[in-house]
């Protein structure tokens, strides 16, 4: 016997078509958020033996992307998060909002000048600076910035009120202007403000 029942086979079909084209993007991902490779690929692996069983749950022609990556979010959250450390308090109220975007955007070249700077400086820098954001602000901010999601995805994705996602955005951005200064002056994005 080879191949299983057409029914099976269709579903096995279908989900090959509408879910693995995803996988690098659930990978990408699921490293930012685990900061291991390791644990990524068991992420994402889970997300698919997950996906697959439940197959018969996505509604054919809703967005697949956004579906596995809800799964992967789940799972992360259940099950690799709650085995790590503590929470870590952020304070970001020192943070001054417009520090970074003001510098950037002084110089006239971008109508967004965070997209302007993470569209030059997506190397290794930025993905430690990421990396290194506390597990909820980390979560929307990759969502965002690197997977492109809207406001109303991520919410959905993370089972979060919008507002929850847009403060955490906001957070997250903040913490990484703080973070990417340094980096910005180095590399003569921005000029050093004087002392």
């Amino acid at each position: 016997m080879t191949g299983g029942t057409t029914t099976d086979r269709k579903k096995r079909t279908a989900f090959e078509a509408e879910a693995l084209p995803h996988m690098d993007a659930l990978m990408r991902t699921a490293v930012r958020m685990a900061k291991n490779e390791n644990d990524a690929e068991d992420i994402v692996q889970e997300t698919y033996v997950k996906a697959y069983r439940f197959w018969d749950k996505f509604e054919t022609g809703s967005n697949c992307r956004a579906w596995l990556f809800r799964i992967m979010t789940n799972i992360f959250i259940n099950e690799y998060r709650s085995k790590s450390r503590s929470p870590v308090t952020v304070d970001v109220d020192d943070l001054d909002d417009s520090f970074l975007y003001g510098q950037l955007s002084s110089s006239g070249r971008e109508d967004n000048p965070e997209k302007e700077l993470l569209a030059k400086i997506i190397d290794g820098d930025v993905r430690k600076a990421i990396d290194e954001l506390p597990d909820d602000f980390r979560m929307v901010v990759v969502l965002s910035f690197l997977e492109g999601f809207s406001y109303e995805e991520i919410a959905e994705i993370a089972d979060l009120q919008l507002g929850t996602v847009k403060s955490r955005l906001h957070r997250g951005r903040r913490l990484l202007q703080k973070k990417l200064y340094d980096y910005a002056v180095s590399n003569g994005y921005i000029k050093d403000r004087p002392k």
